[in-house]
């Protein structure tokens, strides 16, 4: 079988309805995304998906087509959407890619094929308008690159000073802090200063004013930097008597706030002894021996209570590490029971193909002639109303032993046209172990018969296959798409005391026509 390629260069599932001229057949619409099928590929069911919208749906494994499900036709496995199980359909793929088509945007006049909007236009219309991926802005694609560098307000620029990185509606904010930032000194007006050193120039420009060092005693004068020397020599003397007033004022402040005590020179140093000073230095022995012993204690517990944090430490990391080693034992468990949980799935399908193929030995025929024998037809008939078993194969039967594999597929209450009103008969080719030795496509004349159990009338309807379509053609999946007879029988012809139902069963005979092979 055909595998489907993995790559899936489209980001977008299918191809809009409205790019088509004319009204949509259902064939050619995708089951998932209900675009027009992009790439299209066939599930072993029938029904048809984008390569993206098949992957997707199964990239985590086999999943039931819901499709089946809303069309009342679920069977397994055949209903079970399988990457292994699926063919590209490149015969739907040519027909679509030759349907007319428009292009979408307004302003655009382009009409083609839809292999042509593709190739050819898809992504490229000039009147297309994309989202820009900074600003979020819907621009046209003509218009995106002047967009990108000068519209879009989230586009990334380098400072042209210090060459930074930023984006664009940060520029004000940027130039208030950029440290290579140009500024001009208003007083001499010189101009290309950075940023980081205006102040540097500041403190040095000739005609930048400050105020005089000696502001702190009282100086009020502000003069330029270019004359501070002239202005410090010519007025010394004023200088010097702020100093002076500054220097007898702390004096006083010192001299009434240290109280009765009295000025000694010692050793010549005019150090301040106050009264009582010897015995305050007694109390301050004894509260500093008593501090000592208090420290003592306290730094032999820090020791005590370091200990125990280092303890702690050593047990903490031995408990850290075990619990590392436990979570990688926990992992190793989980990783094993998924694996098993993996082996006992892939059992279940290899038992359930086996009861298949048992039950396809015992009713099976090589002569190309197969009578169906269904029993509790009541019971099936209220499954098909209900919806719950619309759809069932018969057992595979044989045009020879190493010939065409078929089946028949039923509709105890009718399919298409015929639904609840006949019974729908259809023909299923099969894929079989020896496609590559027969002549396709399948050409032989098909009879089938819902048998008269009084031997008197049976209902008979034949064809011959239409070699162009796709349900006679080498099967690429299991099977085709079925074929045959929607009003195969009226429902009620099996009401009351039928011929053709007794025992709450009925017979379908198929003959399929051997001449020529």
């Amino acid at each position: 079988m055909a595998r489907i390629s993995l790559d899936c260069p489209y980001s977008l599932p299918g191809i809009p309805l409205s790019v088509l001229s004319v009204p949509m057949e259902n064939k050619y619409k995708c089951q998932q995304c209900l675009q027009v099928l992009r790439r299209p590929v066939q599930a072993q069911c029938g029904h048809r998906f984008c390569l993206c919208c098949f992957k997707q749906l199964t990239s985590s494994g086999p999943k039931p087509c819901e499709a089946c499900r809303q069309e009342e036709i679920y069977e397994e496995p055949i209903s079970i959407l399988n990457s292994n199980e699926a063919f590209p359909d490149n015969a739907a793929g040519r027909e679509i890619a030759s349907l007319p088509a428009r292009c979408l945007n307004q302003g655009c006049n382009w009409t083609g094929s839809i292999k042509e909007y593709e190739a050819q236009h898809e992504d490229r219309c000039k009147f297309e308008r994309i989202q820009c991926e900074a600003c979020k802005t819907m621009v046209l694609r003509t218009e995106k690159d002047r967009h990108n560098e000068r519209e879009c307000e989230a586009r990334t620029l380098n400072c042209k000073y210090c060459k930074m990185t930023f984006n664009f509606k940060d520029i004000k904010a940027h130039d208030e802090i950029c440290l290579k930032f140009p500024l001009q000194c208003k007083d001499c007006g010189k101009k290309k200063i950075p940023r980081e050193k205006f102040n540097d120039h500041s403190k040095t420009c000739a005609k930048s004013k400050s105020a005089c060092p000696f502001s702190e005693v009282g100086c009020k004068s502000v003069v330029e930097n270019g004359k501070l020397s002239d202005h410090e020599h010519s007025n010394n003397m004023e200088h010097l008597r702020l100093l002076l007033s500054m220097v007898l004022s702390v004096s006083r402040t010192r001299a009434e706030a240290s109280g009765p005590g009295e000025w000694q020179d010692d050793y010549g140093l005019g150090l301040y002894r106050g009264p009582g000073e010897g015995l305050i230095s007694e109390a301050g022995a004894e509260v500093s021996v008593d501090l000592e012993t208090k420290v003592k204690a306290l730094e032999n517990i820090v020791c005590v209570l370091n200990r125990e944090v280092e303890r702690s430490s050593v047990t903490l990391e031995a408990f850290s590490h075990q619990h590392r080693l436990d979570q990688e034992k926990i992992e190793n468990l989980s990783n094993k029971v998924r694996q098993l949980e993996r082996m006992l799935s892939a059992r279940d399908l290899q038992l359930s193909e086996t009861e298949q193929l048992v039950r396809e030995l015992q009713f099976c025929t090589y002569d190309g002639i197969f009578v169906w024998k269904i029993s509790d037809f009541s019971r099936r008939r209220q499954d098909a109303v209900a919806g719950r078993t619309p759809a069932m194969f018969s057992p595979a039967f044989y045009s020879s032993k190493y010939g065409y594999k078929m089946c028949l597929r039923l509709y105890l209450n009718g399919d298409g046209t015929g639904r609840g009103t006949h019974l729908s008969l259809f023909f299923v080719v099969m894929r079989g172990k020896c496609d590559a030795l027969l002549k396709w496509p399948f050409s032989q004349k098909v009879t089938l018969m819902l048998l008269d159990q009084n031997n008197r009338e049976h209902i008979i309807d034949a064809f011959r296959p239409d070699v162009t379509s796709t349900s006679f053609q080498r099967p690429i999946s299991e099977m085709n798409i079925a074929s045959g007879c929607p009003l195969f029988c009226p429902l009620a012809k099996l009401a009351g005391k039928s011929p053709y139902l007794r025992d709450d069963t009925i017979f379908i005979k198929a003959i399929v026509d051997l001449t020529g092979l």
